[in-house]
């Protein structure tokens, strides 16, 4: 790989949080947020009752891991104890808890537990090829609601707990690396409640922090739109997304049955997403495996249906193994083949310590069947052939360009690949490379010589200065990095320093 220059605070926060699930973070979170809450009322900041607000978290914690667990039972799949639990939380912060000091509200409770149900089945009903179409909590509250039972108050927005709903938020959209969607839903939310509350008198202050501290904003963007499976595809379809929900959230509306409300706009969101990209879980039969290098191997699916990528998307896979460790089953792969390959292949660095996961990608023989969940990404190659690109790979990070390159990208357009590695013999799919004919740039740390066809970059460390030595015109070409986040971290900050204005990255956290 090549020397790193990297900010000390992203990388700490990088390394603690890749050490979790997006589902076991949210999961903490949302538990610290209610442990917090709990807090809140014993400090009487909320007045709600502190008994009231434990039966109510008890209750809904209980139903939709029981209900989950049921009906996975009853669909013959295994069930997913974080996703229930999640919802649970969510649940907790959407409805008012029960008040019992008038004796107990049946109807209310019944509400509750209705939408922790519903909930739960939304994921089996409301599917398509095993993947669920709408956020489960968005669901079940929004179909409670029109039976009258109870609705949905979102009493997660109140001034007290943003204290700790804020950097909650933060943290998670950091780690799903969804911050821009985020400020997209957040600013055009958030400018229309505050010109309505303008337009009654209210001072521009008050306008605004009446909108973050009293409304749902940061609670929904955070826990529930940046939602991953429910996401389309690519960037500009999810930034989209976020402007059409934030205005859905935040425009009033009443067409007589259903009212706006935040779930129903979350939920018309949900159903805009399932239109884009692949839709659906695709069955996937093990064909085999190969080194790569001493530290990598490939391994080759056959799906049992085509699935639409473009050169760069990752696929994500569905990994199930007894005991997995907290980063849990969900991996995310570069796909390796062109679309047009009748195989799905994947490059995977397999150096030890091996995480659970890639044990279990070793372990498989051939006929052994696996699910991809999602494809997506936007590590993709310009549209025009015309515009020149630069690729700079570290190590692993090689992967996503195999796709492009093997798709014909080096014949048709000016192509300059720069790939890092430790050695000669960590040259990945150095064979594949020469037959694109696209012009390779090796350097490799150890100082030896790599294959004839690659130009040697010698052991330099790769800085603006030695980049734009190695490609004079990079300051012309669209660049990409793909690598460890500390590599492409690195490299991002060479690129510009070389004078490159548009820059693509790929970050690889492990797995």
């Amino acid at each position: 790989m090549t020397a790193t220059i990297s900010s000390p605070l992203s990388s700490r926060l990088d390394t603690a949080l890749g050490r979790f699930t997006m589902y076991r973070l949210v999961l903490w979170v949302l538990a610290v947020l209610a442990g917090f809450s709990l807090l809140l009322e014993v400090l009487g900041w909320l007045t709600f009752g502190l008994p009231e607000m434990i039966a109510h978290l008890v209750l809904c914690l209980g139903l939709t891991y029981a209900s989950s667990r049921a009906l996975a039972a009853v669909f013959h799949v295994r069930p997913h104890s974080e996703s229930s639990l999640i919802t649970g939380l969510l649940l907790y912060f959407l409805f008012w808890p029960t008040q019992f000091p008038a004796g107990l509200q049946y109807l209310d409770l019944a509400g509750v537990a209705l939408a922790c149900v519903l909930a739960s089945a939304s994921k089996y009903a409301l599917a398509w090829r095993g993947r669920h179409l709408f956020n489960p909590a968005a669901a079940g509250a929004f179909l409670t609601g029109l039976t009258g039972l109870n609705i949905a108050t979102w009493w997660a927005a109140t001034p007290a707990m943003l204290w700790l709903v804020l950097p909650g938020v933060l943290l998670v959209l950091y780690r799903v690396r969804k911050l821009l969607m985020a400020s997209v839903f957040t600013v055009v939310a958030v400018s229309i409640v505050a010109v309505e509350l303008l337009r009654t008198g209210m001072g521009p202050g008050e306008a605004l922090w009446q909108t973050l501290a009293q409304r749902p904003v940061l609670f929904f963007v955070g826990f529930m739109l940046t939602e991953p499976l429910t996401l389309p595809p690519r960037r500009w379809q999810q930034l989209t997304l976020a402007a059409v929900v934030g205005l859905l959230f935040a425009v009033p509306y009443n067409l007589g049955f259903v009212a706006n409300s935040p779930e129903l706009a979350l939920l018309v969101g949900n159903a805009l997403a399932f239109t884009a990209g692949q839709r659906g879980r695709v069955l996937l039969r093990f064909r085999g495996s190969r080194p790569l290098t001493p530290t990598t191997t490939e391994f080759s699916f056959q799906p049992e249906r085509p699935v639409n990528f473009i050169p760069g998307q990752y696929l994500e896979l569905n990994l199930p193994h007894a005991k997995a460790d907290h980063k849990g089953r969900r991996r995310v792969f570069s796909l390796t083949s062109p679309p047009d390959s009748p195989e799905l292949r994947i490059g995977v660095g397999t150096a030890g310590p091996l995480s659970t996961a890639k044990q279990s990608l070793l372990a498989l023989v051939p006929g052994d069947e696996l699910t991809a969940t999602t494809v997506g990404g936007d590590f993709v190659l310009p549209r025009t052939p015309g515009v020149p690109v630069l690729l700079i790979a570290a190590g692993i990070g090689i992967t996503p360009y195999l796709a492009q390159l093997s798709g014909g990208a080096a014949g048709e357009r000016d192509v300059v690949l720069l790939y890092l590695a430790r050695n000669a013999a960590e040259l990945a799919y150095a064979g594949e490379l020469e037959r694109t004919g696209a012009r390779v740039i090796a350097r490799l740390a150890d100082g030896s010589a790599p294959p004839a066809f690659m130009q040697d970059a010698g052991s330099v460390r790769i800085d603006g200065t030695s980049l734009k030595d190695l490609v004079p015109d990079v300051a012309d070409r669209e660049v990409y990095v793909s690598g460890s986040p500390a590599s492409v971290r690195s490299l991002r900050a060479a690129a510009r320093r070389a004078g490159a204005r548009r820059i693509h990255v790929d970050s690889f956290s492990g797995y």
